[in-house]
This record gives C-alpha cells, sequence and structure tokens, in this order.
C-alpha cells in the first residue's frame, strides 16, 4: 500500500481521492492537507477529469483532526490548527466551487472534520456501519471545513444545532434519514455502488452539471428574479453544446445519449 498521506487516482474521467492514514483513523495533519489541497486542485486543473470521488483507506472515512498532535502541541496548538486549517479550507473550497460533481465514499467513522467533507460532496454514498458526528464540541472546539454553513442548509438550523452542540453519535439510517446522505449500501457493496454512480456521472453532460451545481450552490444568496437570470444565462450556455445537441437527437430518436463532456 501506497504510504502516501492522500491516493490519487484518475481513470476513466473520475480522479480518486484517498485518505491514508489508516492507523489513525485518517486523522489530518499537515501532511495530509498539504496533499489533500494538491490532490483537489489537479482534480479541479484536469480536464479528463469529471467526477471526484473522496474515501478513506482502512476501517474508517475520517476520524477529523489528529487529537494526539493537538495533545502534543501544547501551547503550541493555535499555531499548529492555524497551519492545518488554512489548507484545508483551500480545498474544501475548491471542492465546492470545482464545476465537476464530488461524491463522498462512506464507511466506518466519518467524524469531524470528516462529516465537513462529507457534507459538502455534492452526493454522498455510505455503508451501512457508517457512524457520523459533529464531534468537535467533545474537544472543546467549534466546526471547521464548512460544517456550519453545510449542516443548516441539508437538515434546517435546530437540528443542525442539536447535531453541533450535543456532538451524539448517529448511524447510516438515521443519516440517511436527515439527508446527510443520499444512499446507504451495504459495506460489502459500497466500492462497487460508489464505482458505478461515479461512471454514470463520468458519462453524463459535463457542462451541464457544472452549472447544475453552482445553480444550486449559489442560489441562496440571490432572489427569485435574479435566480431566474441565472437559470436562463446557464440553460442558453448549454443550449449552445455539444452536449445539448447529443441529448435533443438522442431523445428524439428514442436512444440513448452519448455525450462528450463538450
Amino acid at each position: 500500500m501506497d504510504d502516501s498521506p492522500i491516493i490519487f487516482a484518475r481513470a476513466e474521467g473520475i480522479a480518486s481521492i484517498r485518505f491514508n492514514r489508516p492507523q489513525v483513523l485518517n486523522a489530518l495533519d499537515e501532511a495530509m492537507v498539504a496533499a489533500l489541497r494538491a490532490a483537489v486542485e489537479t482534480a479541479a486543473r484536469d480536464e479528463r477529469v469529471r467526477v471526484v470521488v473522496i474515501s478513506g483507506e482502512g476501517r474508517g472515512f475520517m476520524a477529523g483532526g489528529d487529537v494526539g498532535r493537538f495533545h502534543a502541541a501544547g501551547p503550541e496548538a493555535p499555531a499548529l490548527v492555524q497551519r492545518l486549517i488554512e489548507p484545508f479550507h483551500e480545498a474544501v473550497a475548491r471542492l465546492a466551487e470545482m464545476p465537476k460533481p464530488v461524491i463522498a465514499s462512506l464507511h466506518g467513522p466519518v467524524a469531524g472534520a470528516g462529516l465537513s467533507i462529507a457534507l459538502l460532496a455534492d452526493l454522498a454514498i455510505a455503508a451501512d456501519d457508517a457512524q457520523f458526528t459533529l464531534a468537535y464540541a467533545r474537544i472543546g472546539t467549534s466546526p471547521d471545513g464548512s460544517a456550519t454553513w453545510s449542516l443548516p442548509r441539508v437538515v434546517g438550523l435546530r437540528k443542525a444545532l442539536e447535531l453541533a452542540l450535543l456532538a451524539d453519535t448517529i448511524d447510516a439510517a438515521e443519516a440517511l434519514r436527515l439527508n446527510l446522505v443520499n444512499r446507504v449500501v451495504p459495506r460489502e457493496r459500497l466500492e462497487a455502488e460508489t464505482e458505478a454512480l461515479a461512471a454514470r456521472l463520468a458519462a453524463g453532460p459535463a457542462l451541464a452539471y457544472g452549472k447544475i451545481k453552482r445553480l444550486m450552490r449559489t442560489s441562496l444568496d440571490r432572489d427569485l428574479p435574479a435566480q431566474l437570470a441565472e437559470e436562463a444565462s446557464a440553460f442558453t450556455t448549454c443550449a449552445a453544446s455539444a452536449d445539448f445537441a447529443e441529448g435533443v437527437s438522442a431523445f428524439v430518436a428514442k436512444r440513448a445519449p452519448r455525450f462528450t463532456g463538450r
């Protein structure tokens, strides 16, 4: 197994970003956040990449920040946090703004920053053994990684506050009920189901996906007339694409479309 903190691979239009510190449940340290930022930037810039999948090696997705490192840092902990949080937030922001769909593939513990990343992803698929907790309050701090932005939008303010303040652990079934994830699958099927979902998106209309993602993610920043104007602009741009011409032709011919991403 590669000993890099992030395992990055590309194939068939899919970029895979895999956390790889299984001995500490993929807890974030300086090397991992630097590697994460680099991997996300590579995926964002590579025109061959049409979908990004984020997953974790070992028995869980991610346990959050490396609490052992915080403890060892003692009075230098604030400086350590600053070194971690800046590149981490750059990576998170890039994931949100890139026009490519991002899938979180989740199993085992999904805690702290791990849950922040899962919430920020465009789609999340979880194994039935996944356990979720916004664990920050347990160590006396507030969330990072966009959790306070994502969570109220997903579950509403009151439930978001409950999850953040109490830091209780919930199982995959409850996560599905709360819309923290899109689907739950048996643990042994997680990789195959994730690959199938990623392949489906990779074969889709990339330009339209980018427009959909941007329209949805920025919708709460606009009133209705402004959003309608954005929708009109996005639709018009898509209508000039090769994928739109193919989609319309395939619909009329009653056949499956063959999108090229252009």
